[in-house]
């Protein structure tokens, strides 16, 4: 049975919102998504007038629907945004090298610049020959690490002021929901804090940074799939070759089950994320700092790209996943038995208090 545009009530729906549970048309979907990432855009500042605004475009659907809506509301609004794709050539073989292809179509379409930085350049290796050495398992791990790196190189490149990425509230919560699967407490402050506005710096300097915005946070994967279909924009469907091997496939699948039992499920994990408050200790583990190699913003004296790198230099590569595991694994641990090690004390205390009462 097909349903009126809840909101029109005119023309037929085509979709379902599940964040609003409304069927919307077509036009109307537009319209709600396109408006959804402009009040996210103003309400949380992200992008300010006459900014240089680099898009990190890897040819998906994310970023294809982020440069093409921004560009949207760059002209609607008239913010006068110098807006740049940015992409990032990782020397996957049979992957990026076609997904580039798909980014120079979206620069032709779009008329905007582009700008392309690759691992070989900055790290004289390809994601292939890091393969070649570590093999699949932890391979995402130094990918991860190095494009990150390389996303913030190629802003500073092209003097962007920021930085905006086409991660999604699926991709988010995925993230919440992996570093709770891994225990990872320093990495989930750190996304509380990312998500709340929280960072610290050591040096002044540092201020200078380039910073980075989801626009598309507060828009489901599914709601980028049909903007994306609908207006019939070209972006890049094949997932990366070594992307199966990852465990982030894991916390995607499981929050599609939970998403299919609960349809809110992604938007309250979001909801709780931004409820979080940590304490003064736990705050103070977003410490930014200058890498003493790279020069590049890093909470450690060196930066894990350059840890990487100078690893695989050595022939190491498995080594430096394992040893960063551990690492972290080393200082949850004594955190918990530091922790556990004052209760027991109190606890004696306490009942030495008592006992001598009595």
């Amino acid at each position: 049975m097909k349903r009126l545009c809840s909101h029109c009530e005119k023309a037929f729906a085509n979709i379902l919102v599940g964040r609003e549970d409304k069927y919307l048309c077509r036009c109307c979907f537009y319209e709600y998504f396109e408006d959804t990432v402009h009040q996210t855009i103003v309400e949380e500042c992200l992008l300010q007038p006459g900014e240089r605004v680099a898009i990190g475009a890897s040819g998906g659907k994310d970023s294809t629907v982020l440069a093409y809506v921004l560009k949207i509301l760059n002209e609607r609004y008239c913010y006068n945004w110098d807006l740049w794709l940015l992409s990032v050539d990782e020397g996957i073989h049979g992957y990026r090298d076609d997904s580039l292809r798909t980014v120079e179509q979206n620069r032709d379409d779009y008329k905007l610049p582009l700008y392309i930085v690759s691992y070989n350049e900055l790290y004289d290796w390809t994601m292939d020959q890091v393969v070649s050495q570590i093999g699949r398992k932890s391979n995402c791990t130094f990918c991860g690490v190095f494009r990150r790196q390389a996303l913030d190189r190629g802003a500073e490149k092209i003097q962007a002021n920021v930085l905006a990425t086409g991660h999604n509230a699926d991709d988010i919560a995925e993230t919440v929901l992996l570093n709770l699967l891994r225990g990872d407490h320093a990495r989930f402050s750190r996304s509380v804090m990312e998500e709340n506005g929280s960072y610290r710096t050591t040096d002044e300097s540092v201020f200078n940074k380039i910073r980075r915005v989801k626009p598309l946070k507060q828009v489901y994967e599914k709601e980028i799939v049909m903007y994306a279909y609908f207006k019939k924009l070209k972006y890049f469907a094949t997932e990366c070759i070594y992307a199966p091997f990852a465990y982030r496939g894991h916390a995607r699948e499981y929050l599609k089950s939970l998403e299919r039992m609960r349809p809110h499920s992604i938007s309250d994990i979001l909801y709780s994320l931004s409820c979080i408050s940590l304490n003064k200790e736990e705050s103070k583990t977003r410490v930014a700092q200058q890498c003493i190699r790279c020069g590049s913003i890093s909470s450690q004296t060196i930066c894990k790209a350059c840890q990487f790198k100078t690893s695989l230099d050595r022939g190491q590569g498995v080594l430096a996943v394992k040893r960063s595991g551990m690492c972290s694994l080393s200082k949850q641990t004594t955190q918990c038995c530091s922790e556990s090690a004052e209760r027991v004390s109190q606890y004696e205390a306490d009942s030495n208090d008592a006992a001598s009462s009595s």
